[in-house]
């Protein structure tokens, strides 16, 4: 199993093609869009770094797989669909808690589903997967939000080789994901880690979402192992209690900026990457609540306000 990686400078963003060299197979996980806040503008420079290589290199891209819905970019698994309309679009299917928790922040229509039928496939807990010549197991990952989930890729034995981790596990110098979104859970995201991820034999490959290159790192990072995330992770290792990384990620979560793309990413991304649909002027529009989420002072999180179903 072979494993190319993009890197998205404005968004910090990792995406992956997980690919056989003898059979071709491969899947595409946590594509980007481009989108540019200032004008609204999007453009899909980093989708088509992605296609260009994959057709460069003859291979067949079987999926396309979310870890969560995203908030710091917009996905670009459509726009990656269109060049491999066979490929099949699949997420955990508890991002159908998150279609129904955001349908209400922004004032989705009623006809909005929340069943997840925008994606062609719902990854059930644990589910194993093949794809060709490719096998891997869904492991359902809570915290950053309450649908992520890992992908574990198994070697040709069927032993764990590599888990791509999404926003759950970063680089060991960075730590973890933040859990102040709504839904988000620090209790979550330790049994996640601990009792999920932790549990895999030391070896095993992690690739992670994101980098954000703390400390000024001058190198773009995104490889390690388990057993070096065990030992080194700054806010998570074997040794750190529950009670000490709830506390800790708590606190640091208090003191974090809401992620510039906030908005326009979740709404695209709880929709499956599609841009929503064009009023009769021919514009598309985005929705941007005002004062939706508003702090906890108490707890340190980032709280729903109500938000009435209409």
């Amino acid at each position: 199993m072979n494993v190319k990686t993009f890197y998205d400078e404005r968004t910090s963003t990792l995406t992956y093609v997980v690919y056989d060299q003898e059979t071709r197979d491969a899947v595409i996980i946590d594509p980007v869009l481009d989108y540019d806040p200032k004008a609204s503008k999007t453009w899909t420079e980093s989708a088509d770094q992605v296609v260009e290589w994959v057709q460069q290199n003859d291979l067949k891209p079987h999926m396309i797989l979310e870890t969560h819905a995203h908030a710091d970019h917009l996905s670009g698994s459509q726009h990656i669909k269109e060049t491999f309309p066979e490929a099949t679009l699949a997420i955990g299917k508890h991002i159908t808690d998150v279609q129904a928790l955001f349908k209400k922040v922004f004032d989705l229509p009623d006809d909005f589903p929340t069943d997840g039928r925008q994606f062609d496939r719902l990854f059930d807990n644990d589910e194993e997967v093949e794809v060709g010549s490719l096998q891997f197991k869904v492991l359902y990952t809570p915290g950053h939000t309450p649908a992520d989930v890992s992908y574990l890729f198994r070697a040709d034995d069927g032993e764990p080789d590599a888990v791509f981790t999404g926003d759950a596990l970063f680089m060991p110098d960075m730590g973890t994901g933040r859990c102040d979104f709504p839904g988000g859970s620090a209790e979550d995201m330790y049994d996640s880690v601990t009792q999920e991820l932790y549990t895999l034999p030391d070896e095993t490959r992690v690739f992670v979402g994101h980098d954000y290159q703390p400390g000024d790192r001058e190198e773009v990072a995104y490889e390690s192992t388990i057993g070096d995330q065990k030992r080194n992770n700054v806010r998570l290792d074997a040794e750190t209690g529950r009670e000490e990384f709830i506390r800790g990620r708590d606190e640091r979560d208090s003191t974090l900026d809401a992620p510039v793309l906030l908005f326009q990413s979740v709404q695209v991304n709880v929709d499956a990457g599609n841009l929503p649909e064009a009023h009769d002027n021919e514009v598309s529009y985005l929705r941007i609540p005002i004062n939706v989420f508003r702090p906890n002072t108490e707890e340190g999180q980032t709280e729903e306000r109500e938000v009435a179903a209409t």
